[in-house]
């Protein structure tokens, strides 16, 4: 892939049956899986932890006042959760290498 690509659900089923060799519809399958169960488990609030990747992480945002960049005028930002992704050492180190 080059810099500008996007890795989507078929790529990655595409290089597990390249991987193992199972058929393409059980990669995306596995596939679907993983990513139904990662979704699951920050719905819930869970982080998730994929040693050598990163973690993902659930944070709870609290009530704010903001100011609208065009008119200036303050508006209440609602409290809220956000997704964040912290990379772990190992693929910090992988990304400073391929740059």
């Amino acid at each position: 892939m080059s810099g500008n690509s996007t890795l989507t659900r078929a790529d990655l089923s595409e290089a597990i049956h390249d991987g193992i060799g199972l058929s393409r519809s059980e990669c995306y399958d596995i596939v679907d899986a993983v990513i139904d169960t990662l979704s699951e488990a920050m719905t819930r609030g869970d982080d998730v932890k994929i040693s050598g990747f990163g973690t993902f992480q659930i944070k709870q945002k609290n009530a704010r006042v903001g100011r609208n960049p065009k008119t200036g005028v303050e508006v209440e930002i609602a409290p809220r959760r956000v997704l964040t992704f912290r990379p772990s050492q190992k693929m910090r180190d992988k990304i400073i290498a391929a740059g």
